[in-house]
Formats: structure tokens, sequence, C-alpha cells
């Protein structure tokens, strides 16, 4: 079974730029896609960016052009590059393993918060 670990979260102020990583070990047959969920207090869990196996991306219209999505397959590895963070994108992220709109795992979540 696949386990994820988000990293690169903190504090930022509005205008800044944060690099999320995500780390999988373990591996789950077909749940190949990445995914970029957030989370923010009191808001339901929302997805913000995907990348398919062969690199196919999507972004939540509210993200794009700010942040931009990518895999190390080599490394096993998911980044989220943040730019231009406003105070709401402060939220929870989670890395996710994806098949469609299935999700076979979660990592733990990272905290990013910008300041205004």
């Amino acid at each position: 079974q696949v386990q994820l670990v988000e990293s690169g979260g903190g504090l930022v102020q509005a205008g800044g730029s944060l690099r999320l990583s995500c780390a999988a070990s373990g591996s789950i047959f077909s749940f190949n896609a990445r995914a970029w969920y957030r989370q923010a207090p009191g808001k339901q869990r929302e997805l913000i960016a995907t990348i398919a196996g062969g690199s196919r991306t999507y972004y939540k219209d509210s993200v794009k052009g700010r942040f931009t999505i990518s895999r190390d397959n080599a490394k096993n590895t998911v980044y989220l590059q943040m730019n231009s963070l406003k105070p709401e994108d402060t939220a929870v992220y989670y890395c996710a393993a994806t098949e469609g709109p299935r999700v076979g795992a979660w990592g733990q979540g990272t905290q990013v918060t910008v300041s205004s």
C-alpha cells in the first residue's frame, strides 16, 4: 500500500512562494495519478490540482496561473509550486494518489498559512 508524506508547508507573506513536496513509498496498482487538495477552516476539502501518469495536468480556476504541479517519477515525488500566494490560500494541503475520481491514499497534510 502506498504511503504519502507531504512537506514544505509554512508561514509566508502574501505575494510569496512555497513549494510543497509529496513523497510516495510503496505502490497501489492503477492509482498512478497524483492530486493536491486543500481544506481551509470550516470549509470542505477541495481539489486544486492533478497530474496524470503521463503528466497531463488540471488546475482549479482559483489557482490557475499561480500554482504548478509536477512530478519526478524517478524520485516518486510530486511537487506543488505555489506563487503569488494570497491569504485565501491558507489551508491544510493534502496529497493524494488517485485514479479518476477515486482516492487510493492520502497524505497527512501540511499547513500553509499566508499572512496579509
